[in-house]
């Protein structure tokens, strides 16, 4: 068992001996609501505003990262002493918190800046705080402003918050700046009910129990004695909806146990929130009928979970809220999953609903991105099982009793499944699912079908999540009625981990309930007991989303396929819960141990360097260990090589290149997989980085002409050296604000990339980048260099070919010729997209100012101008070559709002 830290090093620097000094700062990036956009800004909000549920989120140093990842990865393996020993929170605070020096310098210094400090975390990583807006602005140095979006009034700050750069590096996050909070996922009725007999079936908790084999598990004493599942939301729930609900299904008598998170506000009845709450409650508890069901809420659904890791309240918690990945920001992003490792590390399964809006989870989350690929968040992180929906698919076949029993339940067993979705064009409703756009391919995420994209996929597991075909029963305001979606299967598998933690600690397996993170278990689950699986490969969550004020919905079908194996659309299928809970055997086989050791060629590189890292395997026998050796740096894989030796030594090696690393001291961990003889085993080499050339922005250009010229909305060509540690292009839409350690702003605005290298960024200016002095900044490794611009209305240019600066893509033309022409730098256009995003919307945004073009001198008609489907700060103008333009190679020049274009060349003939 690895040494629990006996002291930890106070890191917060002090002036006049207490509190850290305020008068250098540092910005914490990746705070902007991307919702929260120029055109819905109604200004600062009003001084009688109070932030109730600030937390300031810490940061675990370089060390303690470290040391966390490698525990996480022990706790996965059977061969470690650390296998499934979970952190209690003290002992979390203790390893990977803050020193209590340290938080009460901190705490010390919020206090004398006027702000209340409400409470502190028992992992010592968070400090939750509550004042006046104008208090809260000074002391983050922000402005906090109002926001109307679809109708809703929120507040969110305005510019990325700063702190005392004494704190740089130990803050991760300023949580609860804005009030764009996660969103219930999609609660979905059925049509066709009533309070009479229909032809439809509606599912009961006995429905549930036979046709995903449950009973089994009841016959046997599994349904949930002495277990706690949490769930989470934002609102009261009304008791006699639960009673009502175990009354009418027969279930025993038990109500959840309600936790208002303290300090905070009651939010009160929310609509749709009561809904979503009283279905959770209910079908967790349906499947788990004896276990006990903690409710946890707040006015945001995050702090509820925040509240049930920090005081380790249940082994199992069920989220059916969440949002697009795009919806959320980076910094709530990097939040949720630095706690969702915490959870892991003490023994919490966490599952998210993977969303109903197909491939195209944006759509309906205000974000502007609705028709594009999208996931559902928290489900997509890696340390969290996101669970996905499908819908029977009887054919032919009797899957329901003519009557129904005692329990109001027909089923009689298992009914084969397809994905759900019952979407009709411009409106989703469909499983969630896909390729993550922020959390790369997790080792443990492989088998059959597992797409070879790089990305974390989702979903991992589905259940039934139809309303039509069939809906969950369930009582909610007094009343029942019908519901599907996935925030009902996730509560239904989260009842069916409630009995796995059951069966595992009564059958000694375990000493205590806590299953972690189930996902690695559950995809090799999927290769070695296939029983334990339906597999679904018909059906899809393909969608056609368009935004809600948009009529004669035309959008490009976004989603995926069914297929055989793991897939986008259902994961890996839905569960047999006997043949899950039954073949989960935690213990495992015992393996012969090996030692294992792992050698470095050197000891430091530069960025621009590499080492060659070398692990050798040895048994006690002339067998030779087989298998997979796998490197990462704080969770993050780098990469894998298979063993080969001889005479019961095995070698594996990797050349990892400077270009992939931070800078500084870094402890690089191999793990070897392990194979039908040996057991697994893990090791680490230290390796120091050296920073790269210094980094510089020696100029910046747009992107087209290459003057000195910037625009909103623009493609601006940064050039510099130690820019980037590698080249890369970015691989998908909507473009990131952060690659591969990059970033850029630009008048405090992040700014999305299209490409990055050691020498050039190519960025798109953010349309609410005002117009006048701003401040372009680069940052990358700890490493940022800034540059004064002046950003204009307008700043076209035309794109040429460098070599002849002749017009592209059409440099020869005749007279009277319809031919087209790129440019970028146009200034705002309407309808405004979001900036890093391809137009979402049927009208296609044109320049607000008056176009121009001439060809020789001649004026030419322009047929169309505006931004194509496919492009991101491109304006496509196609134009008449004027009969009247000479001869000849002649210069084409665009104006917009009467500002001229470098001159392109095209040969007219």
């Amino acid at each position: 068992m690895s040494p629990v830290l006996l002291a930890q090093r106070n890191r917060v620097p002090l002036i006049n001996g207490t509190t850290p000094d305020g008068r250098k700062r540092f910005t914490l990036q990746g705070h902007m609501q991307p919702r929260a956009t120029a055109e819905n800004d109604l200004g600062p909000a009003e001084s009688a505003l109070t932030l109730r549920n600030l937390t300031l989120v810490l940061q675990p140093s370089a060390a303690q990262q470290t040391a966390l990842e490698d525990l996480l990865a022990r706790q996965q393996n059977p061969s470690s002493p650390d296998y499934r020993r979970w952190l209690t929170p003290e002992e979390y605070a203790d390893r990977f918190g803050f020193s209590t020096a340290d938080l009460a310098r901190i705490t010390t210094w919020l206090q004398a800046q006027g702000l209340t400090v409400t409470s502190t975390a028992r992992g010592r990583n968070a400090i939750s705080l509550s004042g006046p807006v104008r208090q809260v602005e000074r002391v983050f140095q922000t402005e906090i402003h109002r926001y109307r979006v679809n109708g809703e009034l929120h507040f969110a700050n305005s510019t990325e918050p700063s702190l005392p750069a004494a704190l740089s590096g130990m803050v991760m996050a300023v949580h609860g700046l804005h009030d764009f909070n996660p969103k219930t996922r999609a609660v979905k009725y059925s049509p066709a009910w009533t309070s009479g007999v229909t032809g439809n079936h509606f599912l009961v908790p006995d429905d549930i129990a036979a046709i995903y084999n449950v009973k089994p598990l009841y016959n046997t004493g599994v349904d949930g004695t002495g277990q706690k599942i949490a769930i989470v939301g934002q609102t009261r729930i009304n008791l006699s909806d639960i009673q009502q609900f175990r009354s009418a299904y027969n279930l025993p008598a038990s109500d959840p146990q309600l936790v208002l998170v303290p300090g905070l506000p009651d939010p009160g009845f929310t609509t749709g929130d009561l809904d979503e709450a009283s279905l959770d409650i209910e079908w967790s508890g349906a499947v788990a009928p004896k276990a006990g069901i903690i409710y946890v809420y707040s006015a945001d659904v995050t702090d509820a979970l925040f509240y049930v890791i920090d005081n380790n309240l249940a082994p199992v918690v069920s989220m059916s809220y969440g949002l697009c990945e795009a919806a959320i920001g980076t910094a709530d992003l990097t939040t949720l999953r630095q706690y969702a490792k915490r959870g892991n590390l003490q023994g919490i399964t966490w599952l998210a609903a993977s969303g109903d809006n197909g491939g195209a989870d944006c759509f309906g989350d205000t974000s502007g991105l609705g028709p594009t690929l999208a996931v559902d968040a928290p489900a997509s992180l890696p340390e969290v099982t996101g669970v996905g929906g499908t819908e029977f698919n009887e054919g032919s076949g009797t899957f329901w009793n003519t009557t129904n029993s005692s329990n109001s339940a027909s089923a009689v067993g298992y009914i084969p499944e397809m994905v759900w979705n019952d979407s009709v064009a411009g409106t989703p409703a469909a499983g969630g699912g896909g390729a993550s756009a922020y959390f790369p391919k997790p080792d443990w995420q492989t088998g059959p079908g597992v797409p070879n994209d790089s990305a974390r996929d989702v979903p991992d597991i589905s259940f039934a999540a139809s309303a039509d075909h069939d809906g969950y029963l369930f009582f909610s305001g007094g009343s029942r009625g019908a519901v599907g979606g996935t925030s009902v299967s996730t509560p239904v598998f989260a009842g069916m981990m409630a009995l796995l933690n059951q069966y595992q600690v009564a059958n000694g397996f375990q000493t205590a309930a806590g299953l972690g993170n189930i996902n690695p278990q559950l995809y090799s689950m999927a290769q070695t007991v296939p029983g334990a699986f339906h597999d679904v490969t018909v059906g899809d969550n393909i969608v056609t989303p368009c935004a809600p004020q948009v009529r004669n919905c035309t959008a490009l079908p976004v989603g995926s396929k069914a297929g055989p194996g793991y897939d986008t659309a259902s994961g890996l299928g839905s569960a047999n819960a006997f043949n899950l809970v039954t073949g989960w055997n935690l213990r495992g086989t015992t393996k012969a141990a090996v030692s294992l050791s792992v050698t470095s060629s050197v000891v430091s590189i530069s960025q621009l360097g590499s080492a060659l890292l070398t692990v050798m395997v040895s048994a006690g026998t002339g067998a030779v260990p087989t298998g997979i050796i796998t490197w990462s740096l704080a969770g993050t894989k780098l990469g894998s090589a298979s063993l080969a030796g001889a005479a019961g030594k095995a070698m594996a090696v990797f050349t990892v290149e400077g270009a992939a690393l931070p800078a500084g001291d870094l402890l690089v961990s191999a793990v070897y997989s392990g194979d039908t003889t040996f057991a697994a085993a893990a090791g680490t080499v230290s390796l120091t980085v050296l920073p790269s050339t210094p980094l510089t922005i020696t100029g910046a250009t747009n992107a087209a002409s290459f003057r000195q010229v910037y625009a909103p909305g623009m493609i601006l060509a940064i050039f510099g050296t130690g820019l980037a540690g590698t080249t890369r292009s970015t691989p998908f839409v909507p473009l990131p604000v952060q690659l591969s350690g990059v970033t850029v702003t630009l008048g405090g605005y992040l700014c999305p990339l299209y490409f990055i290298s050691p020498g050039q960024l190519n960025i798109q200016v953010p349309y609410p980048v005002p117009t006048g002095a701003a401040v372009l900044k680069v940052s990358y490794n700890g490493q940022s260099a800034t540059s004064n611009v002046t950003v204009t209305s307008t700043a076209p240019g035309i794109f040429t070919d460098p070599a002849t600066g002749a017009v592209v893509p059409v440099s020869t033309a005749k007279r009277g010729d319809i031919v087209t022409l790129y440019i970028t730098g146009e200034g705002a256009v309407t309808p405004a997209p979001v900036t890093g995003a391809t137009p979402t919307t049927a009208a296609i945004p044109r320049p607000v100012q008056s176009v121009g073009l001439t060809v020789g001198g001649a004026a030419a008609g322009i047929s169309f101008v505006g931004i194509p489907s496919w492009a991101i700060g491109v304006t496509q103008i196609n134009y008449t070559v004027p009969i009247t333009a000479p001869l000849g190679k002649q210069q084409v020049v665009v104006t917009i709002g009467g500002v001229a274009t470098a001159p392109a060349t095209l040969t007219v003939q």
